[in-house]
C-alpha cells in the first residue's frame, strides 16, 4: 500500500511538471502586438502596444513620444518645443527629443533609432523627403504613427503640418510693395533645401513678376547653429556695397533668424532708410518688432507654441484610432508694429489681445480630448 501511494504521488509530481513545462513553451511562442520579431524569437520582454483599437483608446496616458528635430536653434524653435512638451504632458505622455543640429544624415539616423526603440508615436520637425522617407516607411511597417512638421514628404498615412507658407510670404511682400510704392531695390534672405522656404519662394517669384519696378539687388542665406550671427555678418558686407541712403529700400527675410541678423546689422550701421519684412514670430522677435529703432516692421506667422500643440493633437488622434488628413495647413496672421502697444513690451502670450487670430488655436482638438486636462 505504501509503495502504491508513493507511486501515485510520483506520477502526480511528474504530471504537474509536464503541465508547467507546456505552459512555459506556449508562453514563449506568443507574438507581442507591434513587435517585428517572429513568434518564439524574442527575449521575453513585452514590447509596447503601438496599435490602438476603440477599446484601447480610452486611456492614452504613458505613451512614449519621440520628437526628431533637424535643429533647435533660435527662439522660434524653443517656443515650438515648449508647445510640444505642454501638449504631450496634457495627454500624460513621455517626450524624448532628438536634435540633429542641421545634419540631415544624422536626422535620418535618429528617426530610424526612434523606430527601432519602439516609441509609441513619432513627431518630426523639418527635414526633407531624402532624409525622412525611409524612416517614415519603417515606422509605418511597425505601426508607429508619425506626424511631420514642415517637411516635403507625401506618404499615405503620414500627416504633414505646414504653416501656410505661401500666404505668409504674400502677406509680408504685399506690405513691402505698398510701403515702397511699388518700386525700389530689395535684398532677399532665403535658402533652399527646406520645405517652408521652397513654398515661400513660389510667392516671392510671383511677387517679382507682379512688381517689375522692384529689383532684387542681392540674395543670400544659410541655416546653421549661428544663423542670426552669420546673417548679420553678410548683411554688414552688403551694406558696405550699398552705402548710400536709398540704395536699398527693404529686406525680405524668409525666416526670423534671418530677420534678426539683418536687423542688428542695419541698426548698428545707423541705416534708418531700410525696412525689414520677416516671417515667424517669437518673444525675441516681438521685442525687436516693438522697438521703434529697429528696421524690422512687420512679420507673418503662426504661434510656434500652437504649432507644437496642434502637431501633438494629430499624433494622439492617430494613437486614439482616429482617421487624420495627410496634409494640415495652419492659418497664419499678419503682425505690424502699428498694431502693437508703444508704452509696454508684450510677449507672444499677450499678442492675441492686439492681433486677431493669434494664439489659442483649437485646430486638431476632438471632443474626446476634453477628458485630458489642459
Amino acid at each position: 500500500m505504501t509503495q502504491i501511494a508513493h507511486g501515485k504521488k510520483r506520477k502526480a509530481i511528474i504530471l504537474t511538471m509536464l503541465l508547467m513545462l507546456a505552459m512555459l513553451v506556449s508562453a514563449c511562442g506568443v507574438k507581442t502586438v507591434g513587435s517585428s520579431e517572429p513568434a518564439g524569437s524574442g527575449s521575453g520582454k513585452v514590447e509596447p502596444v503601438t496599435e490602438t483599437s476603440a477599446d484601447q483608446a480610452s486611456d492614452l496616458k504613458g505613451k512614449k513620444i519621440a520628437l526628431v528635430m533637424e535643429f533647435n536653434s533660435g527662439t522660434f524653435s524653443q517656443q515650438y518645443l515648449a508647445g510640444v512638451k505642454e501638449e504631450v504632458e496634457r495627454f500624460g505622455g513621455e517626450l524624448t527629443t532628438f536634435v540633429a543640429e542641421t545634419d540631415k544624415s544624422k536626422m535620418a539616423s535618429q528617426l530610424e533609432m526612434a523606430v527601432n526603440q519602439k516609441f509609441d508615436g513619432i513627431l518630426t520637425d523639418h527635414g526633407d523627403a531624402a532624409t525622412l522617407t525611409a524612416g517614415m516607411n519603417k515606422a509605418k511597417e511597425a505601426n508607429i504613427p508619425v506626424v511631420a512638421f514642415d517637411a516635403l514628404v507625401e506618404i499615405p498615412g503620414i500627416t504633414v503640418i505646414e504653416q501656410g507658407d505661401q500666404k505668409m510670404a504674400e502677406m509680408t511682400l504685399e506690405q513691402l510693395a505698398k510701403d515702397a510704392g511699388g518700386k525700389g531695390n530689395i535684398v532677399k534672405i532665403w535658402t533652399a533645401g527646406f520645405a517652408p522656404m521652397e513654398r515661400r519662394q513660389v510667392a516671392y517669384e510671383q511677387f517679382l513678376n507682379t512688381y517689375p519696378d522692384i529689383k532684387e539687388i542681392a540674395a543670400f542665406g544659410s541655416v546653421s547653429n549661428s544663423t542670426a550671427l552669420d546673417t548679420q555678418a553678410k548683411m554688414e558686407a552688403i551694406l558696405k556695397q550699398y552705402p548710400k541712403e536709398g540704395e536699398i529700400t527693404a529686406v525680405w527675410a524668409s525666416y526670423d533668424e534671418f530677420a534678426k541678423g539683418a536687423a542688428r546689422a542695419i541698426q548698428q550701421a545707423g541705416r534708418t532708410d531700410i525696412k525689414i519684412y520677416g516671417i515667424d514670430m517669437s518673444d525675441e522677435d516681438l521685442q525687436m518688432l516693438q522697438n521703434p529703432a529697429s528696421p524690422w516692421v512687420a512679420s507673418a506667422a503662426v504661434d510656434p507654441k500652437d504649432i507644437g500643440r496642434i502637431q501633438v493633437r494629430y499624433l494622439f488622434q492617430k494613437l486614439h484610432g482616429d482617421q487624420t488628413e495627410d496634409k494640415v495647413i495652419l492659418e497664419p496672421v499678419y503682425v505690424h508694429r502699428d498694431q502693437l502697444p508703444a508704452d509696454k513690451q508684450i510677449s507672444t502670450d499677450e499678442l492675441g489681445e492686439y492681433v486677431k487670430g493669434w494664439g489659442g488655436s483649437t485646430q486638431g482638438e476632438q471632443d474626446w480630448m476634453s477628458e485630458y486636462s489642459k
